[in-house]
């Protein structure tokens, strides 16, 4: 057994998080569980908040295997560093991610500092992650052995002091093993179902998130020769390569619209076919700012490729970097569908997570779609 660590383990009420915290304890570690508390849906948005449900699950997960359990109340910290991040991108015509920001700023941000203030000597959580870690004392991110659970991309602006202390006890594990695992413990989660919420907030749908907090500002939709086919309800509430809810019927011919475009200046939304010849909808090229590295300078790797969202697999790229290394040039090989401002582009070499920035800008060629640039 390696040497005994007293560990924090964030137990949100499900699965993943109480067989993380079960397998810890069975390797002989001194767990305490914790929940974080970040939201209680007080402004009672449309949706299900279930954090009091997830309370008395997390309660009841360390109650059976009879470790310590904490509620840590973070609520003003999650408004201000998460809330607030999302809802000033929006306002700014961006796609921003929360759950990227979630994990920088409160699980291995706030959560990390608590645990090091009480003497613990690492944190755990129940991502779908590997660590290597080093003689030297650093550690790197690998890809989660279960690639379609994989969630190094929701850790890619994560930086080596925040990796060093961390402990992903399950990402060795396909998603079934856990269940099973889940069975074999008797944890009284093993059937609840996988949460799909905004990171912390629970079961409330973005759009109605957003229409809570920013007021809905209508304009034209219309297409890229200016037809106006239909009217939004706020830019907003919409993201490129978006489909579903346009309100934008297809044509005769049965072709559905998608977002290419949001034009802020004059509050249009623009809209065409989705077809791989569509302008706009397809590019190579984009720039990337606020930058950061997991472990080593990218300047200093090789054979990078860059996974622009999640549930995508990662595409190698030529990159010219800044002097400081916070920004970059980078053209994919392959054209990528729909690369939006504010999401993030998570960087590799293999299997390891080396880093993570920030779209900022797509640099489309007019009048060139995918068939055009292969």
């Amino acid at each position: 057994m390696s040497e005994k660590k007293r560990i924090l383990t964030a137990i949100s009420g499900g699965v993943d998080s109480s067989v993380a915290a079960a397998l810890l304890l069975e390797q002989g570690h001194e767990v305490v569980g914790a929940y974080m508390k970040n939201w209680t849906n007080e402004e009672e948005l449309p949706g299900d908040c279930p954090w009091e449900q997830d309370i008395r699950d997390a309660r009841a997960v360390c109650d059976h295997l009879g470790i310590e359990f904490r509620i840590l109340s973070l609520m003003d910290q999650y408004r201000d560093r998460v809330v607030d991040y999302l809802l000033g991108g929006y306002r700014e015509g961006i796609t921003p991610n929360p759950d990227v920001m979630c994990n920088r700023e409160m699980k291995f941000g706030v959560f990390l500092d608590f645990a090091k203030n009480q003497g613990f000597d690492a944190i755990a959580t129940g991502h779908y992650a590997r660590l290597v870690h080093h003689e030297d004392g650093s550690a790197d991110i690998l890809r989660g052995r279960d690639f379609n659970k994989d969630q190094t991309y929701f850790l890619a602006k994560l930086e080596q002091p925040q990796i060093q202390p961390a402990l992903f006890p399950i990402g060795d594990l396909p998603k079934p093993e856990v269940r099973e695992l889940a069975k074999k413990f008797a944890l009284p989660v093993a059937d609840k179902k996988d949460s799909q919420g905004i990171c912390f907030i629970g079961q409330i749908k973005m759009a109605d998130f957003l229409a809570y907090y920013i007021p809905d500002q209508p304009g034209a939709i219309v297409t890229l020769d200016g037809n106006e086919v239909g009217e939004h309800r706020g830019l907003h509430f919409y993201t490129l390569g978006q489909r579903k809810g346009l309100g934008v019927a297809s044509n005769t011919f049965g072709k559905a619209y998608v977002v290419v475009d949001k034009r802020i200046e004059t509050n249009e939304l623009v809209v065409a076919f989705d077809e791989p010849e569509t302008p706009f909808l397809y590019a190579s090229r984009c720039r990337i700012g606020g930058i950061s590295v997991t472990h080593h300078p990218l300047a200093d790797l090789s054979g990078l490729s860059v996974q622009p969202r999640y549930r995508c697999p990662s595409t190698a790229i030529s990159i010219e970097l800044s002097d400081d290394g916070t920004r970059a040039e980078i053209v994919f090989e392959t054209p990528q569908r729909a690369l939006t401002p504010g999401q993030i582009a998570a960087f590799y070499q293999g299997e390891t997570l080396v880093g993570g920035g920030i779209f900022q800008k797509i640099h489309h060629e007019a009048g060139l779609g995918l068939a055009a640039v292969q």
